[in-house]
């Protein structure tokens, strides 16, 4: 697809270094509002891009990010010349979300979504105690840790990657579903799901010891249950350089000393 001056949507974090590069591509390239764009181009780190997917995926227009932030393990590098052409040349990847049900302990039910992760943790002093299930198969009774999260691959790099969980491959179809600190039982490291299952989280004595989920960015406090599963229907498109492919990042991160 070629793009022309006017089909794109910038979307900028609050940084001065994100602001500045708003500036500029805006002054050469036009800027228009998100339903009528071709593309929207998100500026700044990963928490931009985060935030770009859950604000525009639903005008089902693919999302090119640029890295005016700190990490920006999602991000393409920044350059202002030829930007048009590199739009044109961009490689594409669907990322299929995760879709989280929260039923707190007073009985409201809040639903989410989850581009990175799903993860609970314990609010307070106590550990945490969640029975874990699967197509409504009890394959854990009782976990006892500080939180556990479901990841999808595109959020297996962050989170989950500090949890010590696995990185995964983009095509693998595959959740990790990872413990936070688990104190029992002590060896249990996690496990890998076909991505079409239906994840439950029960949480032993919510009153006693609450624990919070969160989706992306949006927290539910006081979950007594956590239903996740992944979208089929709802999906976003990133666009990645040739050079900068996504796939390819992933998978050169599990060879890193």
């Amino acid at each position: 697809m070629t793009y022309k001056k006017g089909q794109v949507h910038f979307h900028a974090a609050a940084s001065e270094e994100a602001q500045e590069a708003l500036t500029i591509l805006t002054s050469q390239y036009g800027q228009c509002g998100p339903d009528e764009a071709l593309v929207i181009v998100a500026l700044g780190g990963d928490g931009t891009m985060l935030e770009a997917l859950h604000k525009f995926h639903q005008t089902g227009k693919p999302i090119y990010g640029m890295n005016r932030g700190s990490v920006g393990f999602m991000m393409n590098p920044f350059r202002t010349d030829k930007f048009l052409e590199r739009l044109a040349h961009a490689q594409s990847v669907t990322l299929h979300p995760l879709r989280m049900r929260a039923l707190t302990k007073d009985g409201t039910c809040i639903d989410a979504i989850a581009f990175n992760e799903v993860s609970l943790l314990r609010q307070e002093r106590h550990a945490a105690k969640i029975s874990i299930s699967v197509d409504d198969i009890e394959r854990l009774p009782e976990l006892v840790c500080d939180g556990i999260l479901v990841s999808t691959p595109a959020g297996s790099t962050a989170y989950n990657l500090s949890a010590h969980g696995p990185i995964l491959p983009l095509s693998a179809n595959v959740l990790a579903l990872t413990p936070i600190s688990a104190f029992r039982p002590r060896r249990w490291k996690g496990a890998l799901l076909p991505s079409h299952v239906s994840i439950r989280f029960d949480i032993t004595d919510p009153q006693a010891r609450p624990v919070s989920a969160t989706a992306d960015s949006t927290e539910v406090r006081d979950v007594a249950r956590v239903e996740i599963r992944e979208s089929k229907t709802l999906s976003v498109t990133l666009m990645f350089n040739p050079d900068h492919n996504l796939e390819e990042r992933i998978l050169k991160e599990q060879f890193l000393p």
